[in-house]
C-alpha cells in the first residue's frame, strides 16, 4: 500500500484527530508512542514545504525515515534515534494512500 507524505497531509491528519500543533502528548500517542511527536517533527523536516514524498511500503518509509535521521544526527554529531516498530505501524496506517 502507498504512503504518502507532505506537509498538508500531516495537518490534515492532526486536524482529522482533533489535535493542535502544540499538542506534544496526544502527537505522541498518535504516532507510535513515546517519541511519535520526535519522529512527526522529523517527517516535517524532511520533506519541504510544498513537497510531496511517496514510499511504496513500511519498509521503504522506514528507510527513508532512518536514513534522513542517521545523516542529521551525523550533522549534529549525536546519536541517532532508533525508529521503532510502534512508530512504523502508526506512520505507515496514518500516511497510507
Amino acid at each position: 500500500m502507498p504512503l504518502t507524505l507532505s506537509h498538508k497531509i500531516l495537518d490534515d491528519i492532526l486536524q482529522k484527530h482533533g489535535i493542535k500543533p502544540n499538542d506534544l502528548a496526544a502527537i505522541d500517542k498518535l504516532f507510535g508512542g513515546a517519541d511519535g511527536y520526535y519522529w512527526y517533527h522529523t517527517m516535517r523536516h524532511m520533506c519541504p514545504r510544498g513537497d510531496v514524498m511517496t514510499w511504496s511500503d513500511a519498509d521503504e518509509m522506514r528507510t527513508a525515515l532512518q536514513d534522513h535521521e542517521n545523516e542529521t544526527a551525523a550533522e549534529d554529531e549525536v546519536k541517532p534515534q532508533a525508529l521503532k516498530d510502534s512508530h512504523v505501524a502508526a506512520i505507515a496506517g496514518l500516511l497510507a494512500s
